[in-house]
């Protein structure tokens, strides 16, 4: 059930990226690096009910700060 929808996803991402230049697709590729992996902890807690610990969710928080900062820091 979720396998179309997951290929339609990955499909559309990679699309997106090929569409931005060069400096701004390795920016997107962080941002859905970070993303990926809250979700995954999000997935974990909420779908296999598996409750996040202490470390998973101080290392999910670091990977969408670094996204952050990639994303959004003065260029």
């Amino acid at each position: 059930m979720w396998l179309a929808p997951g290929i339609a996803a990955l499909i559309a991402f990679a699309w997106l990226l090929a569409q931005s230049d060069t400096g701004g697709a390795g920016r997107a590729y962080a941002a859905y690096g970070g993303i990926y992996v809250l979700g995954a902890v999000l997935w974990g807690w909420t779908v296999e009910g598996m409750v996040p610990d202490r470390f998973d969710l101080i290392g999910a928080g670091l990977c969408v700060g670094g996204c952050a900062v990639i994303l959004f820091g003065p260029r």
